[in-house]
């Protein structure tokens, strides 16, 4: 049997390697990246909530969200020429149709609006500008218009010819008091097809009745 001594040693040096097997190690564990975003889905726009959500310039803002009031009241009806192709008409739009020919094509459209929409005068010159044409005066009028009755409705026409987007264009159009409303029925394209179906339009007009 050993000397009390030496047993004491040898029980000693026994618990302190125990214990330093139990140390706890301790260690600082990555961080999980940051989940990708789900194919498809959109970033978030950083000005769409917070203190700049309403602080976007008016230049931000789509033309397409301006709200332009259309006529309400009683309604007009048309037999468009069957070599016209109908088209949809949007939210401006009462009617909308496609003139082709020759290769090339033109617009014909139909839109109304409450009112004068500033008078005639006002649009007729909005018509001129589209073609690069120079605003005429009141007292020129008549010399610019033919008017036409077609049961109670009396309709302005006028026959426009200039340039837009660089080549020969021509507008023909008709502005036709309803009730309170004013109706727009503008033909506008290439002069050379415009003017072949200039007597298609004619007759069109002869077609617009109150519904």
């Amino acid at each position: 049997m050993p000397p009390r001594p030496l047993l004491f040693i040898a029980l000693a040096a026994f618990l302190l390697i125990g214990c330093k097997d139990r140390e706890i190690a301790t260690y600082r564990a990555p961080k999980d990246p940051a989940p990708a975003a789900m194919p498809g889905l959109p970033a978030a726009d950083p000005a769409a909530s917070g203190p700049m959500a309403n602080q976007r310039s008016p230049g931000d803002q789509s033309m397409a969200n301006t709200a332009v009031p259309t006529a309400s009241g009683e309604s007009l009806t048309w037999t468009a020429p069957a070599s016209w192709i109908a088209k949809a008409t949007g939210p401006m739009r009462k009617g909308s149709f496609t003139v082709k020919g020759d290769g090339t094509e033109a617009d014909l459209s139909i839109t109304a609006f409450p009112g004068s929409t500033g008078g005639l005068l006002a649009n007729l010159n909005r018509w001129r500008g589209q073609l690069g044409l120079t605003p005429i005066a009141e007292n020129e009028l008549d010399a610019n218009a033919v008017h036409l009755d077609t049961g109670e409705l009396h309709l302005t026409v006028v026959d426009f010819i200039g340039t837009a987007g660089g080549k020969s264009t021509r507008i023909l159009g008709a502005v036709v008091p309803h009730g309170s409303d004013t109706w727009f029925f503008k033909l506008m394209g290439p002069d050379t097809l415009v003017t072949q179906e200039k007597p298609a339009f004619l007759e069109f007009l002869h077609t617009i009745k109150s519904r």
